[in-house]
Parts: C-alpha cells; structure tokens; sequence
C-alpha cells in the first residue's frame, strides 16, 4: 500500500503532524505500536496533571478552615485517584481515535521499522510483517525514562514516571532523583497526600534550568511543605535488598543513607531510537539524538524527524509545532522555521512555574544590559483573594533597545499566564504596550503588566 506520508509514532508530534498533513490533503497513515496519543496523552502530560489536580484538591480541603469553611475529615482514597488519572488518559485516547477517523488518517498498529527506498516494514502483535511505501516518512518515535548505571529501575522498588502514576497503594517515603518538571511534580504530588518525599538534585539548584531566583523560590515553598530538599547531592547507589531501600547520597561535605519503600528516578529521557531502521537506512544521529534541518529534514531524502528524537526542547508542545512545520514544508508553504528562543516552559507543582527567553544570568553572559521587573503575589489582590501568596512574576527587557528578554513566573495560574509573554515576545512587543494594554482586575494577569511597569519605574502597587 502506497501513501503520501506515514508517521511512525502517534505522540503529540506525530499525530499532530498526520492532522494537518491530512488536512492539507495528503494520503496518511500513522503506525502505532501501543496507544494513540503516546506517551503524553497516555503516560505524561495528561495523566500528571489529573493526579496534580487531585493533590490541589486535597490541598484545598486540609486547608479549608482558611477559607471558613469546615470540614470534619478528608482522606485519600489513593487508588481512587489513580483510577481517575487513568479515565482521564482513556478518554483523552478516546479523542484521538475520533480525529484519525474524522480526518481519514490509517492507523496501522504495530512497531515500525523504516527502510531504504522510502519504505516502513511494520510487525503486528502476532509477529506479521507488512512494507508500506511513501513519499514522506517522518520519525515520531519519542523518549523513555532515562536510567543511570547506579539507579537501574526495577520497577517495583526504584520506578520510572510511568509506575509513579500507577502505584497500587500511598507509600509512606519516597526518594525522588532528579528535580527537573518531572522529579518536582511527582516530589508535590506524592508529599501532599501524605508521602514522606526526599528531592535529590545534582546541581546546585532545584529545577536548574529556570532563573535563580524561581530556583529559590521553589525550594522555600517545597521546604516549608515538609520536603527534604537535598542539592549538590548525588545517589551512589540503592541496596534494595531489604524491606527498605537503602539510598546512598554523596553531598557536599558529607555521605548519607536514606531509607524510603519507593526510589523514583527522574532524571532525563532517552529517545527511542533503537531497532527502528536508521542505520540500514543511512540517516545520521550524533549525541542519541537524529539530525535534522530546520524543516526537519534527514540528510536521507524524504525521511525527517520530529520531537523527543531530534535536539530541542523534549516538550510536548515543541514536539506538535515541529510536526506541523515538516508537514507544511513538504506541502510547499514555505513555513517560518521554529524560534527555540521563545518556547515556554512549565511545571505543574505548586507553585507553578513558568518561564520562556533568557534567564538573568544568560542574558548577561550574552552582553545585554537590563532592565528587570519584578511583582510579588502577595502585593495581587486576586493572590490574596485565592489564597496563594507565594510566588512572584520577573520580566527581562534589553536597556537599550527595549526587546523583551524573558519572563520568569512562579506562583498559581502561571502556566495559563505565560503565553501573553510568548505571543508578546512574537510580535516583538515594547514594554511600553503592555503596560499601556489594560488589564482585568482583579486577576493574576496584572502580575504580568505591573512587573513590566516595574522594570520601567512605572510600578503602582508596590
């Protein structure tokens, strides 16, 4: 069977990617070897964030005096929330069945293997083997957990982020390696209902690759939370031979043992790019990663790749906006490359982050001279009003030629906020328009408009 393009891979770079070239008009086919949607849909984004939900709701009851309401108890019923993830997940794949239907895209389930002349052998869950032909064939086959010599996951004792979202009961402790967005939600979620939590960080800072300033921010809030927060730490090794696992950490001046039931290790992903044909096919990888133009293209005609396998951010988001890009540039619609320098990033503990553009200190080390705003949560009404304080908004701008930076948030409602800042930046917005552009009140947002006025001397309400 011939088509226009196949998709190995229906994450949300790949199925993103076989809409809109079924959109445009192409004959497509997205070859799946589990569930559709990926690991995002299935095992990432959405599910995290239906556990998420119920750790804040959870919060908001074990709090509720605050707000003058009583509540005589609240429990968790931990399978019961896993359960709900889990609902969540299907009907979310549910969606995804109903787009391929709607837009005429074939499914063809089965692990894919591309071949050289623009071919894919896929094999079916009986081990039968069938070669379909394209003029286009893109890579979609996203990332795993990734797993460090000394922290081989077991899956029962030391996990990966998958069995972390389906854990047949509450553990009382838990050691957390890595707190990245992965490492720092499952830290909150698990610390809130109840889990004794231990965050593990190499580097100096938790969430590294945010501003300093959110870095501390954090660890105030996830230490006034109750989670041993431990940087410049590394696990040596975890004797799981006992009830416990032992986990042995090297910090700064010292070695120690931490006893927990479950070790989770978030620590990074590896692309999966094993046994999917590249070699024989000829295409070029360097780092675990395929190399490709800014369309996306392979150094082998009519081959490209998208998403977690390819360099760029491993986000979900990035990974759609790359599908869409490759599909329009084989339609000839000659697409505007991506901007990597105006991708947000969020996490979804609480407080939230998120942040898109140059960090403070990069922003020096790249020769810029600064104007820096900042508007604390506890000076917004809306803040007060909800209950959530803590957290602040920072703004970036060039001094000399007024070109927006970067924006660092933290606090609630931050990642539904970053995207003002995204489409600013885009437009190339002056700081004088967003200060000038009336924002509602009472609402999160100002943050947004008075840490600019801040950076401008112009700031009302601090």
């Amino acid at each position: 069977m011939k088509f226009d393009i196949i998709v190995i891979g229906s994450g949300p770079g790949g199925y993103v990617a076989a809409i809109r070239a079924s959109q445009l008009g192409f004959k497509t086919a997205v070859v799946e070897k589990s569930e559709l949607g990926g690991v995002c849909l299935n095992w990432g984004c959405i599910p995290t964030k239906a556990l998420l939900k119920s750790a804040q709701v959870f919060e908001y009851l074990k709090h509720a005096s605050d707000y003058g309401i009583r509540v005589s108890s609240a429990e968790v019923d931990f399978p019961a929330v896993i359960k709900r993830s889990r609902d969540v997940a299907a009907g979310m794949n549910k969606g995804i069945q109903s787009l391929f239907k709607k837009n005429k895209i074939e499914h063809l389930a089965g692990y894919g293997v591309v071949k050289p002349g623009k071919k894919v052998e896929v094999t079916d869950s009986e081990g039968k083997k069938e070669v379909y032909e394209a003029d286009h064939i893109i890579i979609a086959t996203g990332a795993r957990s990734r797993e460090l010599p000394n922290l081989k996951q077991d899956g029962k004792k030391i996990i990966g982020y998958r069995e972390a979202m389906v854990l047949e009961k509450l553990p009382e402790s838990m050691v957390v390696v890595g707190s990245g967005a992965i490492g720092s939600e499952f830290a909150y979620f698990y610390n809130s209902l109840g889990t004794k939590v231990s965050l593990i960080e190499f580097m100096p800072s938790i969430v590294p690759v945010e501003d300093e300033e959110i870095s501390k921010q954090l660890l105030r809030s996830f230490k006034k939370a109750g989670i041993d927060v431990r940087t410049d730490s590394s696990v040596e090794s975890v004797d799981t031979s006992g009830k416990l696992c032992k986990v042995h950490i090297s910090g700064k001046n010292e070695t120690t043992t931490i006893e927990a039931e479950v070790v989770l290790s978030a620590v990074g992903i590896t692309a999966n790019l094993e046994n999917i044909g590249l070699e024989e096919t000829g295409i070029i990888t360097d780092k675990g990663k395929i190399m490709v133009n800014a369309y996306y293209q392979t150094n082998m005609q009519g081959y490209y790749a998208i998403g977690d396998c390819v360099p760029g951010q491993s986000l979900a988001h990035v990974s759609s906006a790359e599908g869409i890009l490759c599909v329009e540039n084989i339609a000839g619609l000659n697409p505007e490359p991506l901007d990597y320098q105006n991708i947000p990033g969020c996490t979804y503990c609480l407080p939230e982050i998120a942040s898109v553009g140059y960090t403070e200190k990069a922003a020096l080390a790249a020769g810029y001279e600064l104007k820096i705003g900042k508007f604390p949560y506890s000076a917004s009404g809306k803040a007060s009003a909800s209950g959530q304080k803590d957290g602040f908004v920072k703004v970036i701008f060039d001094a000399k030629y007024g070109e927006w930076l970067g924006a660092h948030m933290i606090g609630s409602n931050v990642t539904e906020m970053i995207a003002e800042v995204v489409v600013a930046r885009k437009l190339e917005t002056t700081g004088h328009e967003i200060i000038k552009s009336v924002h509602p009140h009472p609402t999160m947002s100002e943050a947004i408009m008075e840490a600019v006025a801040a950076a401008y001397g112009e700031v009302i309400h601090i």
